[in-house]
């Protein structure tokens, strides 16, 4: 029976990061993927590689902080996936939050990006306004731009996986999870593949399955611990006809909530919401009220903007269960081990596009006193990513 360092559930962007992560600090790791590579919501995101400016408004610092971090890693290591692009916030009569609050947003978030040259941001004269992709001046009281990045989220997924297949890890995929039993030195994992079934040894287990996440933990004996978690469902929509001059970070007009409309493959994509979701995580789909919602957004804040509507999807996030409206709720990743002391599960809940490799490092750092001494390989904020 092989036996790994490291056994990873699920295959999106937390799973492969933690994969290459384990590869590169010496460990063998093997990746099982139910279906394929960033099938969840790791192919339904918004795209974006960015810092999280909204967060400021939760006090977030410390997230904030961190994805920009990120940013700049991934701008340096993949520049062939990830890419600088404009962000525009225009500020309208009617705004809940007036001019001034959002130059104070954006001072903060430069200088939590370093005040470097890339961080810094400007009001856009009202003589430019007329050129920014038909956006309605009425009302209209100030524009700031600034800089974050995008990227396609599919494929910064299976190129970090691939970086990590070069420095070692294996990949199962399809392999469905079918149990682990807990024994003195690990785990004894089953799972199925199209050989049929099959064992292999675990040292350690990372359960990366995203919204299934807690229906993974059910098939680990003895059971772990859970936490009680939420899934919220953010939709998108894709228009026909491409918003040229980069993005545009508005607010929904029924509830204020920050939406972005963005050029995306020759289309325009408009997302996201927060809608409640309790059904089953393979059968999420953008519903017609956040179709119309969008939809709206896009309309009040480009009038002239009537292309037909293309595609919708819709991806979940997990969010821990807690008080208040879950748009004000922490973006935190909560990383969930098996046992204080000698930890050898460790259970991924939530998490960022942006700050996968982050949340990896953190992982690995937790299995460390339960994995055998390895002599690091490579260091992943120096690892390239190609296309």
């Amino acid at each position: 029976m092989p036996t790994y360092d490291v056994v990873i559930i699920g295959g999106g962007i937390h799973g492969v990061g933690v994969a290459q992560a384990a590869a590169a600090a010496g460990h063998s790791a093997l990746l099982l993927e139910r279906q394929e590579l960033a099938h969840g919501t790791s192919s339904r995101s918004s795209k974006l590689i960015h810092g999280g400016l909204r967060y400021l408004e939760s006090a977030q610092f410390g997230l904030v902080r961190e994805s920009l971090r990120e940013r700049e890693i991934l701008l340096r290591n993949a520049p062939g996936l990830v890419r600088r692009v404009p962000f525009y916030i225009p500020v309208y009569s009617s705004a809940r939050r007036p001019p001034w609050m959002i130059r104070a947003g954006l001072s903060l978030y430069a200088l939590l990006g370093g005040l470097s040259r890339d961080a810094r941001f400007e009001s856009v004269p009202g003589a430019r306004w007329d050129s920014l992709d038909g956006l309605d001046t009425r009302g209209l009281r100030a524009v700031f731009r600034y800089e974050d990045a995008q990227t396609d989220d599919a494929r910064l997924t299976r190129a970090v996986m691939r970086s990590a297949q070069a420095l070692g890890a294996e990949l199962r995929c399809p392999a469905n999870f079918l149990s682990a039993i807990r024994g003195g030195n690990g785990y004894q994992v089953q799972y199925l593949d199209r050989d049929g079934e099959q064992t292999c040894g675990a040292r350690t287990l990372v359960n990366a399955a995203g919204p299934w996440v807690n229906t993974v933990l059910e098939r680990i004996a003895p059971r772990p611990p859970t936490l009680t978690v939420e899934l919220v469902q953010g939709a998108h929509i894709l228009i026909e006809g491409e918003t040229r001059h980069g993005i545009y970070y508005v607010e929904a007009p029924s509830d204020g909530r920050a939406v972005f409309v963005m050029p995306w493959q020759g289309q325009t994509l408009v997302g996201t919401t927060e809608t409640a979701y309790d059904g089953d995580p393979g059968a999420v789909r953008a519903q017609p009220r956040e179709i119309s919602y969008l939809q709206q957004t896009l309309q009040r804040y480009f009038p002239h903007h009537r292309g037909r509507l293309l595609d919708s999807f819709a991806g979940l996030r997990v969010l821990p269960q807690g008080p208040g409206a879950v748009f004000h709720r922490s973006r935190e990743t909560v990383l969930h081990p098996d046992n204080a002391e000698a930890v050898r599960l460790v259970t991924i809940y939530g998490g960022k596009l942006t700050g996968y490799r982050a949340t990896a490092a953190r992982v690995m750092r937790r299995l460390r006193k339960s994995l055998p001494a390895r002599a690091a390989v490579a260091d992943t904020a120096k690892l390239g990513l190609s296309p």
